[in-house]
């Protein structure tokens, strides 16, 4: 490998570490406190938080950051060997570091399609990984110049050479230990986790638990938040959450996971104290005149299918929607309002029922409301999904301070 290759391989290598490190900083911070805003959130469209808080954002609960920023760390030490591993050694380099771009190339291209395309947001963080990736790729591929069936043989010779050098075995120890220790001990995002391995949602909703500074600068920020009046009826509730809710919207099947043990333990302590409204937003000018383009073709008849299903079913229809928002038609929606509700008569009852969502959605026009979700808690507005630890603190600080009074 020529020096000049070895020096660009590193080069993409360390602007890919930097740039998974900067996400994962942001996803930790994310997890952590609730008024923490990226530096790339620069639109709805253009924003690494509403990317780190879908479902593609980790694997059983640990973000793909710190994967990539470990894949980065073993890219540029086998970027570091191409420039200082004897001659033998050095002539194999692009081989190892074009298998290994190969592989993260076929994950970042699904990445990109979960985020264009599903998501319909923009990571800049993410890009720049995406790009320091086909960098790689692209100058070990043409830095390589033996044929690949021969890799194989030249890797056991290699690593021949590698096991007798204590060097070696030292920077490999060190970095199986830190990227042990890193898996370990990060944060989980516990309501993905729990999905990934079947844990209890209860459990999942209080694993994580702030600090006593994080929960006392958390109730100062919400309890200097202004108070706007709901017409909507508590029924004798404490606590009155209103979701502003669009079901194709990843970020409020999100949200669904992780909120539902919260208000499941509410209940079971305190029965009827806390009530969810969910209220209709959807993203698709053919119900929500708000909007300058459609973003979820689906969203409309989406609404109308739970208004229209008969209460013992509007749980499973719900968790339908939430659970096939990727590919979500119209003429899916339908299909399932007929088989998971038995809804036999969705297209002469969607005119009028359409107006009720549109009647919903003029609501959210004078509460301000401009994204999904918009949660009212007791009129405390909260454009987006709080992290659950930090929701659960909301509902529970709001009951203390109902109590009191």
């Amino acid at each position: 490998m020529s020096r000049r290759a070895a020096i660009l391989t590193l080069t993409c290598a360390l602007v890919g570490l930097g740039a998974s490190a900067a996400a994962a900083y942001t996803h930790y911070h994310l997890l952590f406190d609730p008024m923490y805003r990226s530096f790339c959130d620069v639109s709805e469209t253009v924003s690494c938080t509403q990317v780190y808080q879908s479902r593609f954002s980790t694997v059983r609960g640990i973000p793909v950051a710190i994967f990539g920023a470990l894949w980065f760390v073993g890219a540029a030490l086998v970027s570091v060997s191409g420039l200082t591993a004897r001659q033998s050694v050095r002539e194999n380099v692009p081989g190892y570091l074009f298998v290994l771009s190969t592989l993260a190339l076929a994950v970042i291209l699904y990445l990109a399609y979960a985020s264009f395309v599903l998501l319909k947001a923009v990571c800049l963080l993410c890009l720049t990984t995406y790009a320091a990736v086909i960098g790689l790729f692209l100058v070990s591929g043409a830095a390589t110049t033996f044929p690949m069936t021969s890799l194989p043989r030249r890797a056991s010779r290699d690593l021949r050479v590698f096991v007798a050098s204590p060097l070696a075995l030292i920077v490999a120890v060190l970095f199986f230990a830190g990227a042990a220790s890193t898996l370990a001990f990060f944060p989980r995002d516990v309501a993905s986790s729990a999905a990934a391995s079947g844990e209890p949602a209860a459990a999942a909703a209080t694993a994580l638990v702030p600090t006593q500074d994080q929960r006392s600068e958390f109730e100062r920020w919400y309890a200097s938040q202004p108070r706007v009046p709901l017409i909507v009826p508590a029924e004798g509730a404490k606590v009155l959450v209103v979701k502003f809710n669009d079901f194709q919207c990843p970020a409020c099947g999100q949200s669904y996971l992780q909120y539902k043990p919260i208000f499941a333990k509410y209940e079971a302590d305190h029965p009827g104290a806390v009530r969810l409204v969910l209220k209709d937003y959807p993203l698709n000018r053919d119900c929500n005149d708000n909007l300058g383009q459609t973003i979820h073709a689906a969203a409309c008849d989406a609404a109308v299918a739970v208004r229209l299903a008969p209460p013992a079913r509007v749980e499973a229809m719900e968790e339908w929607l939430y659970s096939h928002q990727p590919a979500m038609t119209p003429p899916s929606v339908r299909q399932a309002a007929r088989d998971i509700a038995q809804i036999s008569d969705f297209d002469g009852k969607y005119p009028s029922t359409i107006g009720m969502v549109k009647g919903d959605v003029a609501l959210g026009r004078q509460l301000g409301v401009k994204s999904t979700p918009t949660f009212f808690i007791n009129g405390v507005k909260v454009e987006g999904a709080l992290p659950a630890q930090y929701f659960d603190q909301a509902i529970a600080y709001e009951l203390q301070h109902a109590a009191s009074k």
